[in-house]
């Protein structure tokens, strides 16, 4: 049994966002939570968030699932749109720099381990 959750357009960049999917990779959906739950970066709220997102489609998909037995199978964040804002930063040199707001797109797709024995 296999669940997919998709976040788009979450805020900040990707790059951040990457530090705080690696600690979750491979890891069993209980144990992932409580890294998610307790760490101090700022994606890791919307991270959770569609972690738990796939794991109620997963309960929806089949309602006998035991959620203990999920791990997270694959996820990874994609560079979602940037926008550049009309705000001018100081830059070295009597520069300046267009602010930019970086978007990602977070993907996680959790499993039980039943669709590689069949």
């Amino acid at each position: 049994m296999e669940a997919k959750a998709t976040g788009k357009y979450i805020k900040g960049s990707s790059q951040k966002a990457r530090l705080v999917i690696d600690l979750i990779r491979g890891k069993k959906v209980e144990q992932a939570l409580s890294i998610l739950e307790f760490s101090r970066k700022r994606a890791a709220g919307p991270i959770e968030k569609v972690l738990r997102s796939a794991i109620a489609n997963a309960e929806e998909r089949a309602p006998n699932l035991d959620v203990e037995e999920l791990f997270v199978k694959e996820a990874f964040v994609n560079m979602g749109p940037t926008k550049n804002r009309y705000r001018v930063r100081p830059a070295p040199m009597g520069r300046a720099f267009r602010e930019r707001r970086h978007q990602s797109h977070i993907t996680v797709r959790i499993s039980d381990g039943q669709d590689e024995e069949e």
